[in-house]
């Protein structure tokens, strides 16, 4: 059933096209208009956060920002690991015993630039100690899901941290919205009209809540207008406690 929202139609409950809509930390520079949006809008999303640097405060996950993670917790949104430190996953490593290790690369933190070997063990307890981090600043458990930075995996890791209880959660094709290229060869029109155009139903969404590179930012002047153009469009936002790939994951695991 299509009803009338002002000027718009769009989709009920009963018959949209669901779509998931996630953020990474990044600078937390464009945070609170991002916030803004999502609220006027109705959206719940989910949010992968790790302590990365900020252009105000001590860090995405420090005190400073602590009081925004707590708002959002208030409003319904979920969140999950994007690892503490942003550690990226640069290559698999033989170990001994046939143990798979990873080199690791974290780009936050006091490590960052720093290449390790890590055991699976290791890169559990990172993506945890995020995990933890947002559980006591927004008093809300964390999904038992993670992103890797940039998405970059291999199946050894993907088995290693699913053996402590972590599914990784990647995007569509259509859902890289492009916040990180750069805006003088993708202006924020030209990536709105890609997005409303290519955006499928089912399709999991990723931006971020600032990119240092980019200088005409995309968060907020593409947001609203691709939130209200794809609800007009027939689709409607869940979290990814809702995503049918993850959701029994969620349910086995304590989420």
């Amino acid at each position: 059933m299509l009803v009338l929202v002002g000027a718009a139609t769009v989709a009920s409950a009963d018959d949209c096209k669901p779509l998931y809509l996630t953020f990474d930390t990044g600078h937390m520079g464009v945070a609170p208009l991002i916030a803004d949006v999502l609220r006027r809008n109705d959206v719940k999303v989910t949010f992968f956060a790790a302590h990365e640097r900020t252009k105000e405060g001590d860090g995405s996950l420090g005190q400073h920002w602590a009081p925004w993670w707590k708002a959002r917790a208030a409003e319904g949104h979920e969140f999950a690991s994007h690892t503490y430190q942003h550690a990226y996953w640069r290559g698999d490593v033989a170990g001994k015993g046939g143990e798979p290790r990873f080199r690791i690369q974290p780009s936050a933190g006091p490590q960052a630039g720093r290449s390790m070997v890590w055991s699976g063990r290791q890169y559990c307890d990172e993506i945890a100690l995020a995990a933890d981090r947002l559980a006591s600043v927004t008093g809300r458990k964390p999904l038992p899901l993670f992103r890797a930075p940039g998405g970059k995996t291999s199946p050894k890791l993907l088995a290693a941290a699913e053996s402590c209880g972590w599914r990784h959660v990647g995007w569509a094709p259509a859902g890289f919205l492009g916040d990180e290229l750069p805006s003088s060869e993708h202006p924020n029109d030209a990536l709105l009209k890609k997005a409303l155009a290519d955006i499928r139903g089912g399709d999991i969404l990723m931006a971020h809540l600032g990119i240092w590179s980019r200088q005409d930012p995309w968060a907020p002047a593409v947001l609203e207008p691709l939130l209200q153009g794809l609800k007009q469009r027939g689709f409607c936002f869940h979290t990814l406690r809702e995503h049918p790939q993850y959701r029994g994951w969620i349910a086995g695991h304590g989420g």
